[in-house]
């Protein structure tokens, strides 16, 4: 993974923790695709996905976080949940950071396994 990108994990990362939540995973991978992030925000599992960028701007997230995208990290997820079991029953989120020159930007709920 090219700098910017790790560092724009650890950004994101440390962006959640501020928020209170607790990192369980970085670059979780699964023969479908992986999930940046996942976390634990209270009772609710979240699934994050980190996007950081120096030339396009968030109107280039819709084009990036395509359906294709959405359902690998939708798919990941599962198979998160099928590993450990314990957080089945908890409600699961997917969020988006964006990270560009103008700053963090933490897109909460932003999509879901109906879209």
């Amino acid at each position: 993974m090219p700098k910017k990108g790790l560092a724009g994990e650890e950004a994101a990362a440390l962006l959640l923790q501020e928020k209170g939540m607790q990192i369980l995973e970085k670059n979780f991978r699964s023969r479908i695709g992986e999930v940046d992030i996942i976390a634990l925000d209270g009772e609710t599992l979240v699934f994050a996905e980190v996007k950081t960028w120096s030339a396009y701007g968030i109107d280039a997230l819709e084009q990036a976080m395509d359906a294709k995208k959405k359902h690998k990290i939708i798919e990941t997820s599962k198979y998160f949940l099928s590993l450990h079991r314990k957080y089945r029953y908890m409600a699961v989120r997917f969020d988006v950071i964006f990270l560009s020159p103008e700053g963090i930007t933490h897109l909460v709920s932003a999509f879901s396994e109906c879209v």
